[in-house]
């Protein structure tokens, strides 16, 4: 339930921000709860409450490759606060499992590549390992930092500082990836830190 002056949810219609370069593309209507809204908004907004009354006024927003309308409607600041509380945000306390990981980045030496978990660990032919399996054996048993909240994602995120021994064993066994790209890429980065990104929704709840 939303908070007294917010409404439970929002006309909102759906559109592809691809739109210009096609001929058709579909226009999906539904009633979106204020919270889900509000959430999209909250990568580009923050926990501004200001910020996102002034989004809610214009009736647009651009999330992904998506584009949001509806009737713009005025919002007090502390209304949306309210409703903030009730939204998932940064939690330090929440534990680190890499094997709940969706996707992972790869970064050092000022390079950084992202690579999806089905990417890695599809297997190529003839080989009876993944890179994925060779990502979980770098950071086993090391520790995490909890980096911070991806409403982008609705995740949490970490990041695992690795050995030089185990960013060595990452470009020896980059030919386990099965598309050349991601492959060239890593056999020419030293790898210092991996940030696994973790869905929310595979824990329970914080409140």
């Amino acid at each position: 339930m939303a908070p007294v002056g917010l409404p439970d949810t929002v006309h909102v219609k759906v559109s592809s921000e691809d739109a210009a370069y096609v001929s058709f593309t579909a226009v999906v209507a539904r009633e979106m709860p204020i919270g889900e809204l509000v959430e999209a908004m909250l990568g580009i907004s923050g926990r501004d409450a200001g910020r996102i009354a002034e989004l809610l006024r214009r009736g647009s927003l651009v999330s992904g490759a998506s584009r949001l309308r509806w009737n713009g409607f005025e919002a007090s600041p502390a209304d949306i606060a309210a409703l903030l509380e009730t939204l998932p945000g940064p939690d330090p306390t929440r534990p680190f499992d890499a094997s709940l990981a969706t996707s992972v980045v790869l970064s050092g030496g000022g390079a950084r590549i992202e690579i999806d978990r089905d990417a890695a660990s599809k297997r190529r032919a003839f080989h009876r390992r993944s890179f994925w399996e060779v990502l979980m054996e770098a950071v086993h048993s090391a520790a995490a930092r909890y980096v911070d909240y991806s409403y982008k994602h609705r995740a949490d995120v970490y990041a695992v500082r690795i050995s030089a021994a185990a960013a060595a064993r990452l470009r020896e066994n980059a030919g386990l990836l099965a598309y050349s790209a991601l492959e060239d890429g890593i056999r020419h980065m030293a790898v210092s830190e991996i940030e696994f990104t973790v869905p929310r929704q595979h824990f329970p709840a914080a409140r």
